[in-house]
């Protein structure tokens, strides 16, 4: 299939396509001796992430030259506010790669970074905060104002009144942040990790906010960095750990999930709040007057991604388009299978299970939801193209490197580049297509609270709700060391924001307070196998992430209410492409 045209853009020397692009990329490096200036190769794949604006700026403090730089994706307020933000009065700097939608129940109208800034400026403002309990009084007041933001975040923050630069995630790890440290103890820290030496970059951890005192230098080991914690909580209602809630039921008898259940109306009122704020009023690019397509889903067809797509409809004014990308691969292990078994030349695309369950739930939508533009774009991706992107991949996923984040990152990597075929709705005819829409929908986050994989179900059977408990806790509370800052790499690549409704903080506080057997079916009937309801308008549907299927048939997506979970990479067929035993734990040559 060839690739539209399209139109470019420069990025420094550096040219690149304008409608691949989007979203923040931030990098700060420290330097005793001198400057480290951003790569030629660090500073293609910034830009690539925040095509709208970039800059770069240096302060020398404490005899450490300190380099910042950002490259930005607007999508909030009415205008551009350049990055990184410097205050002219203090010098202090702001590196900015997220999107704060509350500080505390507040929402901010306008550029989040801009209004970050001025929290932190004024966090900071009171005292010179040059004694060492000021210093550390300091500390605490920047923790605690990020532990109040809600949203995605990764920053970079240089407070020139004390001499110090902050730097972390947020409390899930939803965007990337990486850290290396020279042997000379120089640090750098960046979205991105490119360049010939990557084997000492390792993920940000999210369990705080990172701090160096550029005053504090070890003759051994150079700048010394220090984690605060995030503040511990007593409030459950305001808490994001794994709940008590969760943990075995009280009695035996455990309540039948149905229509009925008033979780299910609950379920829809929190995550229209989450889509709300994440899907309405997204300003068109710079320079554009308008852009009838802002949204795209990532879209298999299934439960997850089909029920945010249902409720985006009714949020989103009719006229405006939304794009369903579904992505499709040509495995040849797969093939020469099928091959065996059926000597009819078999179509490497349209038997890829997740293209069948996307088209048979796109004319579900279509009936569901008449009146707009459905737009599904079919992204079929050859084993040719596979192999020619897999250093690129490989590149972005570090310091990820098994044979699973492979697979995964690249079935993420080329739904996000959004570039596919649409077919006509009067004629079976079909042309090349890119879409513009610059923030996607990711279903991320229901398996894991919910109970949808088969795991959960595994645990459950051998152990009961302790069990279950015990494993829905694991997979929420690795979810950004194992896959939130790889898959924002990989999707930000294209210059697209990736949004995850079901990781939204206020959604995350709701699901987590609710009773397992309110999220799932398991327990409920003999052996889990659903029997007839009393009520005959209750549907029959697996136990797995049960409400959610509730949910899906009580908005009419009832095909996808009845979809089996299917992992990414198997769904698009992105996973074991060779012939030959391969694990997905492999580590990547």
């Amino acid at each position: 299939m060839a690739k539209p045209a399209i139109p470019l853009i420069v990025c420094g020397n550096i040219w690149i396509d304008s409608t691949e692009q989007p979203m923040c990329g931030i990098f700060f490096s420290s330097g005793r001796e001198s400057d480290h200036p951003v790569s030629d190769n660090t500073l293609e794949y910034l830009c690539r992430r925040g095509p709208d604006q970039i800059d770069r700026v240096v302060v020398n403090d404490q005899n450490v030259c300190c380099s910042f730089f950002s490259s930005v994706l607007a999508l909030r307020g009415d205008s551009l506010v350049a990055q990184p933000l410097q205050d002219p009065q203090t010098n202090s700097i702001l590196c900015w790669n997220g999107e704060a939608w509350k500080i505390d129940d507040t929402f901010i109208a306008g550029n989040d970074a801009q209004t970050i800034f001025d929290n932190l400026l004024r966090a900071g403002s009171k005292n010179p905060y040059q004694a060492l309990d000021e210093r550390e009084r300091l500390d605490d007041v920047i923790v605690r104002f990020f532990s109040r933001v809600s949203g995605p975040f990764a920053f970079i923050f240089y407070n020139a009144r004390q001499g110090s630069v902050y730097y972390g995630r947020d409390r899930l790890g939803r965007r990337s942040l990486l850290r290396t440290k020279a042997h000379n103890g120089d640090i750098v820290i960046s979205s991105v990790c490119i360049g010939p030496s990557t084997k000492n970059w390792a993920e940000v951890e999210a369990d705080g906010v990172y701090v160096i005192h550029l005053s504090n230098i070890s003759e051994n080991t150079g700048l010394v960095e220090k984690r605060i914690a995030w503040p511990e909580t007593k409030d459950l209602h305001d808490s994001l750990s794994f709940s008590s809630c969760n943990r075995p039921p009280p009695c035996l008898e455990i309540p039948r999930l149905s229509l009925a259940t008033p979780a299910v109306n609950e379920l829809l009122m929190n995550l229209r709040h989450a889509l709300a704020i994440r899907a309405v009023g997204i300003p068109s690019p710079p320079a554009q007057t308008s852009t009838p397509t802002k949204v795209a889903i990532l879209f298999s067809g299934g439960l997850d991604c089909t029920l945010l797509t249902r409720i985006i409809h009714d949020l989103l004014p009719q006229d405006q388009d939304i794009d369903l990308l579904n992505v499709a691969f040509e495995n040849p292990r797969v093939l020469k299978a099928t091959a065996a078994r059926n000597s009819a030349r078999v179509a490497p695309y349209s038997l890829c299970p997740d293209r069948v369950t996307g088209l048979s739930t796109y004319a579900e939508l279509k009936q569901v939801c008449p009146g707009r533009t459905w737009r599904f774009v079919s992204i079929d991706v050859s084993y040719m193209e596979t192999v020619s992107h897999r250093s690129q991949v490989t590149t972005l996923i570090h310091p990820h490197n098994t044979e699973m984040d492979l697979s995964i990152a690249r079935a993420l990597y080329f739904a996000a580049r959004g570039v596919g075929t649409i077919r006509s709705e009067s004629s079976d005819d079909s042309r090349s297509y890119s879409s513009p829409a610059r923030v996607l929908i990711s279903g991320l986050g229901a398996d894991e609270l919910f109970g949808g994989y088969t795991r959960h179900a595994t645990a459950f059977s051998r152990m009961g709700f302790q069990g279950l408990s015990d494993e829905l806790e694991l997979d929420y509370g690795r979810l950004g060391k194992r896959n939130l800052g790889r898959d924002d790499r990989v999707i930000s690549h294209w210059g697209r924001e990736v949004r995850y409704p079901y990781l939204d903080e206020d959604f995350l506080r709701w699901a987590l307070r609710l009773p397992l057997w309110e999220k799932c079916g398991f327990g409920q009937c003999p052996g889990s196998v659903p029997v007839p309801s009393k009520n005959t308008n209750d549907p029959l549907l697996e136990p797995s992430k049960k409400l959610l299927r509730l949910l899906s048939w009580k908005l009419g997506m009832k095909s996808a209410a009845t979809e089996k979970k299917r992992a990414i990479q198997f769904g698009a067929r992105s996973a074991k492409m060779e012939v030959g035993r391969t694990k997905g734990t492999q580590v990547l040559p």
